[in-house]
């Protein structure tokens, strides 16, 4: 598992969108199409997919 880094405001904002708590969630991978999230304590991934 990659080390996960602090979200953006943008990413926040997204992530906040998805009814979840940014506060929770750090960020592995960040493409056009998705971004990859960790949570900070269990460590359970979670992907959000962007676009149409």
């Amino acid at each position: 598992m990659k080390n996960g880094k602090r979200p953006t405001r943008r990413q926040r904002n997204e992530i906040k969108d998805r009814g979840l708590n940014p506060e929770n969630w750090l960020v592995e991978r960040d493409t056009p199409a998705t971004m990859v999230l960790i949570h900070r304590y269990t460590g359970s991934s979670r992907t959000i997919r962007r676009g149409a």
